[in-house]
């Protein structure tokens, strides 16, 4: 049996699974349909990832443990997780080298730029020292999670991968196949045109560049950078199934070494930390002194990893400094910013960023395009996270799509019922509430240029309107209303921002006072301060 070739079918398989899933997930809400319908498990990669459940323990101190089953979309919680998690410590990191979407697309590159000359591919394929810096990138994010901010979907394979897709690479493709689609009379994948992300342009640079440095030295950010690789790599130290090298039978030749992934220096003392068991040195092996099977006491090799003591405690270090730095900015507190509205179903700021991997999985869902990566809004810590942005679309009362698909709890799962107020949710009957509406009357058409105008009213989903009208004589004798918003009734859609013809800067403008996932969050810091009672 070759154990290489049936790799690269394992490969390939769950490349397409990931890209099928990715598709589906993005494609279906902007048909019509909703995630619920898809029958698919689109967050399968993101569940089966333990650094992002690791993370997420360490940060929040709670796992997210939602299970809807398979026939509906969500999170498998920590089942799959340990399942990666338990393959690593049998048969070491096989997750790498079989399942792994992002580390299939870099060997595709390296593949497409191996070099010709044997002594060459030796030399870029041959374990460098740099190598242990992926383990000082997982102790800086394990300290900033321990210091209550989740960062390890800066760098973490599958989030970054998922992203990348969400963000840039569906969205770049919608817009490369239109004309193509369109000559052949077929519609779109986006039937409503293509959609854009703020700093899509950053993202996919990131992810371009990922897959560049593959072409330079193979694998070069699972070897460099990867930390659910230095997490694998750490528990595939005790894994009693690794390759096995029979010394007496080596002659030397190396060629081993000219096709291993990992720079697991196969023809010496084994690294079995960095070894992605792609099986690639077992073929070219002329004495066959190579093979896979249990872990003998005789064999040579390097089981732990090697991530220096140094560099270990300055990774730790930085991280627990990095993230109270990052929190000087206050997005946390009252000083929250007037864009830092989140997803409906989001739970209080804090919690938030312990849980949201920034996987981009809420963004590619939303059919209106509301959700984007946030910037500046939410701080440094809060980069990538998703806010929403009335200019592009807004938040459509009866979809639930976000709470769907998140793979950690950080936008709870609710129902179009319980968000419109129907059903109760959180103990409470009321409307989810995101933001509130504001009138700006220096803009306002009625108030400042007393002309009649109202599409904020008219647009209005809420019933009774939580836009009413002052009715005043204008300056032609007619009578006109002039708009303003009851707070008590607002939830926040940003229906009124998003359809308002002032094109510039909106006349009506949501901010996230009066959000209902902040009541109770702590004196000081509770954002329905405005209103008597709260909303």
């Amino acid at each position: 049996m070759n154990l290489s070739r049936t790799r690269r079918v394992f490969q390939g398989f769950f490349l397409l699974l990931f890209l099928w899933l990715s598709l589906e997930t993005w494609a279906r809400v902007r048909w019509g349909g909703s995630p619920e319908m898809a029958g698919w498990p689109v967050s399968l990669f993101l569940d089966l990832d333990p650094l992002a459940a690791l993370g997420s323990l360490l940060a929040s101190g709670s796992l997210y443990t939602g299970w809807t089953g398979w026939n509906n979309v969500g999170a498998a919680g920590v089942v799959l997780a340990l399942f990666s998690a338990i393959l690593t410590l049998f048969l070491g990191r096989v997750f790498c080298g079989w399942f792994c979407p992002l580390g299939t697309l870099q060997q595709l590159t390296a593949w497409l730029f191996a070099p010709k000359a044997r002594k060459e591919a030796i030399r870029i394929h041959e374990y460098k020292r740099g190598q242990r810096v992926k383990y000082w990138i997982l102790a800086f994010f394990f300290a900033s999670a321990l210091a209550g901010s989740l960062q390890v979907g800066w760098l973490d394979p599958i989030p970054l991968v998922t992203r990348s897709f969400a963000l840039a690479v569906w969205p770049l493709a919608d817009l490369a196949t239109r004309p193509f689609l369109s000559l052949l009379g077929a519609a779109p994948v986006y039937p409503s045109g293509t959609p854009g992300f703020q700093g899509a342009w950053f993202i996919a640079l990131l992810f371009l560049a990922v897959l560049a440095a593959s072409a330079w030295i193979p694998r070069f950010f699972c070897r460099w950078l990867c930390p659910l690789g230095a997490l694998l790599g750490v528990l595939s130290r005790w894994a009693p199934f690794r390759i096995r090298r029979w010394a007496e039978d080596c002659i030397g030749c190396r060629a081993c070494v000219a096709g291993c992934q990992g720079g697991a220096d196969p023809d010496g003392e084994i690294r079995a930390s960095e070894c992605m068991v792609c099986m690639n040195c077992l073929d070219p092996c002329p004495t066959g002194c190579l093979s896979f099977g249990p872990a003998g006491k005789e064999d040579p090799v390097q089981a732990g990893p090697d991530p220096g003591r140094r560099g270990l405690v300055l990774g730790a270090l930085a991280g627990l400094v990095a993230a109270p730095l990052a929190r000087l900015t206050g997005s946390r507190g009252p000083s929250f910013g007037t864009k830092l509205i989140r997803p409906p179903g989001s739970v209080q700021e804090d919690a938030f960023l312990e849980r949201c991997l920034k996987c981009g999985q809420c963004m590619r869902v939303c059919p209106t395009g509301v959700l984007q990566p946030a910037w500046a809004e939410a701080g440094p810590e809060g980069v990538w996270t998703p806010v929403l942005d009335m200019r592009r679309g807004y938040c459509d009362p009866e979809c639930t799509a976000c709470s769907l698909v998140c793979p950690t709890g950080a936008i709870r799962k609710l129902t179009p019922a319980q968000k419109a107020g129907r059903e109760p949710w959180l103990g409470t009957a009321a409307p989810v509430t995101i933001g509130t509406a504001f009138v700006d009357t220096t803009r306002c058409i009625p108030w400042a240029l007393d002309t009649a105008c109202l599409v904020c009213q008219e647009v209005c989903p809420v019933s009774p309107k939580a836009i009413l009208t002052h009715k005043v004589t204008g300056a032609d004798g007619k009578e006109i209303g002039r708009p303003w918003v009851d707070p008590n009734r607002c939830i926040g859609c940003g229906i009124c921002e998003h359809e308002c013809p002032v094109v510039d800067l909106r006349a009506i403008r949501v901010t996230p006072v009066g959000e209902r996932r902040s009541r109770g969050f702590g004196e000081g810091k509770d954002r329905s301060f405005l209103f008597p009672g709260g909303k």
